[in-house]
């Protein structure tokens, strides 16, 4: 943290300044070089108001190289949340092809509870307007089935001098020539000022093709398309989502189909701007790397899939990864097998184990369950962006992550971060399982993993890798720590992590926020861990029940820092102002 100058702009009217800090108070004044940030924890919410409120008492001290100390209160603003009108539009509602919300049985609108990703951005310059894409997961369950998500397009108005925010409109964003869009959850900005989101839990395609008629997806289909006859196309979901924010304020999305499809939670993108890491998403999962063919442009691209070597079961595990090449495609080519093909147009399939291994079928185990799987000739491609996980199964990649969450870059170390929500289930021994990669103790409460790069690495082929940062290793660095139910209801201990879901790097403040998704905190938390002082910091309580989600660290944007935050369920989206440090 030496020689960088902190800005410290006047916070919002609900912060208290210390006395010894009214120095701090004068907008955009560089103090000193500065020696170290350090967050202090809030302490843990004890009254029936602290657990149903969204809300923070953390604080962050900043020392100078002078040895000068600033301590400053951090503060929850919240900017807006579900079923909120605002310029006559209501944040968070379903909305048909043709622009129109979608209604219940009772004839009222089907609105989301379930805010999740954000990502704040200027296109306009320090002079222009700010935007901000934010996701709404999931619908409420209701009598018509399932129903097409959100994102939705936020103008946002900063002041200047205070750094506080007000959203004064906003518009959902058009996914209309992909189909509508499937359970977006995290999400991130992009090193090119984009949003790239995502699609969670891709549905099931052989499980579709077996019974359309009663298929999740072809009840999306025809209340997104309000035609009662439409049968839905799972291979339409699951996939990389991009989204644009023009100058005149117009948003443009796409999905990308040449980086594959499974459980998007996030990606995270290093700083070639061409090489990008996947979390995927839920039980007897995949880790994925994607190297674009040219910078800022993910149309076209090489997908891997990583076998990983168990080198330690201690505090996690830890182990080697080593690369499988899928396949080659651009988005067009992939959209076009997308909406012809079915699962059986792909893989052969059988029940039987003895034919299965007489006749060259593959035994595979992934979140779709155990199977015995051929591509058909000519199939390869197909398998490997359409069913990529299975795909890579079957090459020999390693399916036995769980609940693998969000990635985030740390450039300075070349290092990037993962959230494993929980180390369970797959990624515990399983002598019955087809194969056995991972063999690790269980830990419910979940933990954070570090994934190592290096260049001139070779894929399991011997076959040049076209990027500089190719992850070598992986192995964790903080761990939750399971306990015996206590008398409040929490399973974990309070004062580490539960569920880790959302991450996000500051490079500035050398901190990782973390935020929990868990049933073993009563009250799901979000923290600052200092990668150099591995100190673990309270900052921000969700409401008993609501997960901590849409996480984004701002280091500057006109002279103001923030944390934006939010929950779901109760949901809301908001921020917290955080120092702003010049490096």
């Amino acid at each position: 943290m030496n020689k960088k100058k902190i800005i410290i702009p006047l916070l919002s009217a609900a912060i208290l300044f210390p006395s010894a800090a009214n120095v701090l108070a004068q907008p955009n004044k560089p103090i000193d070089t500065v020696k170290s940030v350090e967050f202090i924890s809030m302490p843990v919410p004890a009254t029936t108001e602290e657990k149903s409120t969204m809300y923070s008492e953390a604080k962050v001290k900043v020392t100078l190289n002078d040895g000068t100390e600033k301590t400053l209160n951090l503060d929850y603003t919240p900017l807006a949340k579900p079923g909120d009108v605002i310029n006559g539009k209501i944040l968070g509602a379903a909305y048909d092809i043709n622009g129109n919300i979608i209604t219940n049985a009772k004839g009222e609108p089907i609105v989301s509870t379930s805010p999740d990703a954000n990502s704040l951005l200027s296109v306009n310059g320090k002079s222009g307007k700010l935007h901000m894409i934010s996701h709404f997961e999931s619908m409420p369950n209701n009598e018509i089935g399932t129903v097409p998500r959100a994102l939705y397009l936020n103008t946002v108005k900063q002041d200047k001098k205070t750094g506080e925010m007000k959203i004064t409109d906003i518009e959902p964003i058009d996914f209309s020539a992909y189909g509508g869009v499937w359970t977006p959850c995290a999400g991130i900005l992009s090193p090119w000022n984009t949003h790239l989101g995502s699609e969670e839990y891709e549905p099931n395609a052989r499980a579709h093709e077996a019974n359309p008629e009663k298929s999740s997806v072809t009840q999306f289909a025809r209340n997104y398309y309000q035609n009662p006859n439409a049968i839905g196309n799972p291979y339409l979901y699951g996939y990389t989502t991009e989204v644009s924010v023009h100058p005149n304020g117009k948003a443009e999305a796409v999905k990308h189909h040449s980086m594959g499809r499974l459980s998007f939670e996030n990606v995270t993108v290093a700083p070639d701007n061409r090489t990008v890491y996947y979390g995927d998403d839920g039980d007897y999962v995949m880790s994925f790397m994607y190297i674009a063919d040219e910078a800022k442009d993910l149309s076209a691209g090489t997908l891997y899939a990583a076998k990983f070597e168990q080198t330690s079961a201690e505090n996690g595990g830890a182990g080697n990864m080593k690369w499988i090449k899928l396949g080659h495609a651009t988005d067009e080519e992939i959209k076009e097998l997308a909406e012809n093909l079915t699962f059986s147009d792909i893989f052969e399939t059988t029940n039987d184990a003895a034919y299965a291994k007489a006749n060259g079928f593959s035994h595979i185990k992934t979140s779709s369950g155990e199977e015995y799987l051929k591509v058909k000739p000519g199939m390869e491609n197909a398998a490997a962006f359409l069913e990529s996980r299975r795909y890579g199964a079957m090459l020999g990649a390693t399916s036995e992550f769980n609940k693998m969450e969000t990635l985030t870059f740390n450039k300075a170390d070349n290092k990037i971060y993962m959230a494993m929500s929980t180390i369970a289930k797959a990624m515990e021994e399983n002598s019955n399982d087809p194969v056995d990669d991972i063999r690790l103790p269980k830990i419910n409460a979940g933990g954070i993993y570090e994934m190592n790069i290096a260049e001139g690495q070779t894929d399991r082929d011997g076959r040049a890798i076209d990027s500089d940062y190719v992850v070598t290793t992986m192995s964790a660095i903080l761990v939750g720590k399971d306990i015996p139910k206590d008398a409040e209801g929490n399973k974990a201990d309070l004062d580490s992590i539960a569920n880790p879901d959302n991450i996000v790097y500051s490079e500035n403040l050398r901190t990782l926020f973390i935020a929990e998704d868990t049933g073993n905190h009563v009250n799901n938390v979000g923290w600052a861990y200092n990668v150099d002082t591995k100190k673990l910091s309270r900052i921000i309580s969700a409401p008993d029940g609501g997960e901590v989600t849409g996480i984004q660290a701002i280091d500057d944007l006109n002279g103001h820092a923030y944390l934006m935050v939010g929950s779901q369920n109760p949901g809301n989206i908001g921020y917290i102002k955080m120092p702003s440090i010049k490096k």
